[in-house]
C-alpha cells in the first residue's frame, strides 16, 4: 500500500513539471486539487457455510418439527422480534408497534409498510392470517396447532393492519405468534395443497436476508442472498449449510476453513482456543441441571388440587418434607467441583429457576447455596437428625416428620447411559454421604425413570430442563394444578398458594410489558430459592467456534445470526 501511494505522488510532480513552462505566460496557474479518496465500505461477496449434524426434513415453518428443518429455512418472516441479547419480544420484525385492549385480550399489530416477497408481491396481514389459518384448518396436519389453541380469532383491519382475539390473556401467549409467515399469494385460499406443494423442498419466495438456492439430501443446502432485503441487502453473496454427523468431522472442517461455524462440545475448547484464525461465543443457554425432591410420599402420590381447584393436603415425605433437610442437601454439594469434574468447567451455579439468558426477569441478586459442611450438619441437628450410635448414618432424633430410629436413607435415581448424570450421581452420593446420609444411587432406563417421575414415585432424581425459551413463565413445574400424578412436570409435589398467585399475575399482566411482569418472576425465584423443591446443579453453557475471517458478527444468546446481512469478509 505504501509503495503505491508513493509511485502516484511522483507521477503527479512529473505531470506538474512539465505543465509549467507552457503556462510562464500566465498570470496565474491553477494546480487541480487530487480528487479525495473514495470512502471504502464493507467487502462484497464471500459465502457464510455452517455445518449441521443432521439433515432437514422440510423447508415450510408451519410443517416442520425438528431443529435442523429450522435452520435450513431462514426465508419465512415474523411477527415479533426477540432481543438477541436478552430475549425480550420486541417490534423488530413485520410489527412495528401494538396496541392492547383494556381486557388485553384484542392485540393490534401495526405492519411494517414497503416489505416485499422477492417475486415483487407484497409482505401484508394478509399472509400473518393465512398462515395461522392454515394451521387451524383440518387439511393441514401441522405439529403447530397449540399455537392458534389461545386464539379466539384473527382480523385482516387493512393490509398493514391485522388483529388478535386471544379467548384469554397469557402473556407468553406473543409467542404463539412468532411463526414465519408463508406467501400467501403462492398457495390455494383453502389451504389444499399445503401438504404436498413442492414449495416445502424448494421455496421460491423470501422476505428475509436469504433464498432458497439448492438441496441437495443429506449433503448440503445452499442460499442465495436477497438484494431487496428491507434492512438492506447482504453483503455476502450467500450462505451454505453442510451436513456433518461427526462432531470430531465439524471440527476438522471448522479447522480447515471448510466452515465458518458450529457447536462446540467441551473436550473441544481447548483446541479452538488455541487456533488464531477461530474465535469462541460463550453464553449462558436456556437450560438447567437440578436434583429434584419429593416432598410428597412417593407410596402415596396424590393431586395438587382437587375438581375444584382447591389444594389437596399432601401425605408429606418423612425425610424430603422438612425444609431445613433440603437446606442442608444445598448446602452440602460443592458445585463449583462438581461443575469442573462433571461438566468439564461448562456451566454455572445458578441459585433459582429464572435463567440470566432472560435478562428482564433474572434476579442477579439472590446468591446460590455456598458449599458449608459445617451449616449443614447444624442444620441437620437442628433438625433432630442425629449419629447417636456412630455408624456414619444419622438418625430420626426428634425429627418432624419421621419416626424415631429412621435413618436418613433415601434413593437418588437418573437415567442409565447419559454419563455426565451417572458421573454427578456418584459424586452427589459421596457428598451427601459424608454428612450423615445414606443415599442409594442408581441409573435405570428412561422410559422407567420417566415413568416413575410422573407417576410420583421416585424419592430424588437427576434430570434437567432444556430448550425452556425467552419467556420466564414456567408455572408447569411449580403450579399445583400440575401436580398430577401420571401426567404433570411438577412431580415434585410442589405447593405454595403465592407461586401460584405469582404464577397466573405473571401471565395476566395488562399488556404484557417486561417492565410490568419482572416483579412477580423476582418474587418466584425468592420464594423458590428459599424453599429449595431443586438443587439447582449448573446452568447450562453453549460454546460457539466460529471463523474470524468475517467481521460484523455480534452474537446473541438467543440469536448468533440476528446481523447476518451486515457481516462482511476481513478481506
Amino acid at each position: 500500500m505504501k509503495r503505491l501511494a508513493w509511485r502516484r505522488l511522483l507521477a503527479g510532480a512529473t505531470l506538474v513539471a512539465f505543465v509549467l513552462p507552457l503556462l510562464a505566460a500566465c498570470t496565474t496557474v491553477a494546480v487541480p486539487a487530487a480528487p479525495e479518496a473514495a470512502p471504502t465500505g464493507p467487502i462484497q461477496g464471500g459465502t457464510w457455510t455452517e455445518a449441521s449434524s443432521a439433515d432437514g426434513t422440510i423447508l415450510n415453518p408451519i410443517l416442520a418439527s425438528d431443529s435442523a428443518s429450522f435452520d435450513m429455512m431462514p426465508y419465512f418472516p415474523g411477527l415479533l422480534g426477540t432481543n438477541p441479547k436478552t430475549g425480550a419480544v420486541e417490534a423488530t420484525e413485520m410489527a412495528e408497534s401494538w396496541t392492547v385492549s383494556e381486557d388485553s385480550l384484542v392485540w393490534t399489530f401495526n405492519l411494517r409498510p414497503g416489505v416485499t416477497w422477492s417475486d415483487g408481491e407484497a409482505v401484508d396481514a394478509h399472509d400473518f392470517k393465512f398462515t395461522y389459518d392454515a394451521i387451524a384448518s383440518e387439511l393441514v396436519e401441522t405439529p403447530r396447532k397449540a399455537n392458534v389453541a389461545g386464539i379466539e380469532s384473527i382480523e385482516v383491519i387493512d393490509d398493514l393492519t391485522v388483529q388478535v382475539t386471544f379467548t384469554d390473556l397469557k402473556c407468553d401467549g406473543l409467542l404463539d405468534l412468532g411463526l414465519g409467515w408463508l406467501p400467501s399469494h403462492l398457495y390455494a385460499e383453502d389451504f389444499s395443497d399445503i401438504m404436498d406443494s413442492p414449495l416445502n423442498t424448494a421455496p421460491t419466495a423470501t422476505a428475509e436476508a436469504f433464498g432458497f438456492k439448492e438441496w441437495q439430501r443429506d449433503n448440503f443446502i445452499a442460499m442465495e442472498s436477497n438484494d431487496g432485503f428491507w434492512k438492506g441487502a447482504p453483503n455476502m453473496d450467500g450462505q451454505i449449510i453442510r451436513v456433518i454427523p461427526s462432531a470430531g468431522s465439524r471440527l476438522a472442517a471448522l479447522e480447515n476453513g471448510e466452515i465458518d461455524v458450529m457447536g462446540l462440545e467441551p473436550t473441544q475448547l481447548t483446541r479452538v482456543g488455541l487456533n488464531p484464525d477461530l474465535n469462541i461465543f460463550k453464553f449462558k443457554d436456556d437450560g438447567y441441571s437440578y436434583i429434584g425432591l419429593n416432598q410428597a410420599n412417593p407410596a402415596n402420590p396424590l393431586p395438587g388440587q382437587d375438581e375444584d381447584g382447591n389444594l389437596v393436603e399432601q401425605d408429606p415425605h418423612p425425610i424430603l418434607s422438612d425444609k431445613m433437610v433440603r437446606k442442608a442437601m444445598a448446602h452440602s454439594l460443592d458445585y463449583e467441583a462438581i461443575i469442573n469434574k462433571v461438566y468439564l468447567g461448562q456451566g454455572y451455579k445458578l441459585a433459582s429457576n429464572v435463567l440470566p439468558a432472560v435478562g428482564w426477569a433474572h434476579d442477579a441478586s439472590i446468591e446460590p447455596y455456598a458449599y458449608d459442611l459445617e451449616a449443614a450438619a447444624t442444620l441437620l441437628d437442628e433438625a433432630g437428625w442425629t449419629d447417636s450410635d456412630g455408624d456414619g448414618v444419622r438418625e430420626c432424633n426428634g425429627c418432624a416428620t419421621a419416626e424415631a430410629g429412621v435413618t436418613l436413607s433415601l434413593n437418588l435415581k437418573t437415567n442409565a447411559g447419559n454419563s455426565t448424570r451417572e458421573e454427578l450421581g456418584v459424586l452427589v452420593q459421596d457428598q451427601l454421604n459424608s454428612i450423615g446420609f445414606d443415599i442409594e444411587f442408581e441409573a435405570i432406563e428412561f422410559g422407567t425413570l420417566v415413568g416413575e417421575l410422573l407417576g410420583q414415585t421416585y424419592e430424588m432424581v437427576i434430570i434437567g430442563w432444556t430448550g425452556l425459551g425467552t419467556d420466564p413463565n414456567d408455572d408447569s413445574f411449580w403450579h399445583s394444578r400440575f401436580d398430577t400424578p401420571g401426567s404433570g412436570f411438577n412431580f415434585v409435589s410442589y405447593q405454595n398458594p403465592r407461586i401460584d398467585e405469582l404464577l397466573e399475575l405473571g401471565l395476566e399482566t395488562p399488556g404484557c410489558a417486561p417492565e410490568d411482569r419482572a416483579p412477580y418472576y423476582y418474587e418466584i425465584q425468592q420464594i423458590i430459592h428459599d424453599e429449595i423443591p431443586y438443587l439447582f446443579v449448573t446452568g447450562s453453557i453453549g460454546n460457539v467456534g466460529y471463523s474470524n475471517r468475517w467481521e460484523g458478527i455480534d452474537p446473541g444468546t438467543w440469536s448468533f445470526s440476528w446481523n447476518i446481512h451486515e457481516w462482511a469478509l476481513t478481506e
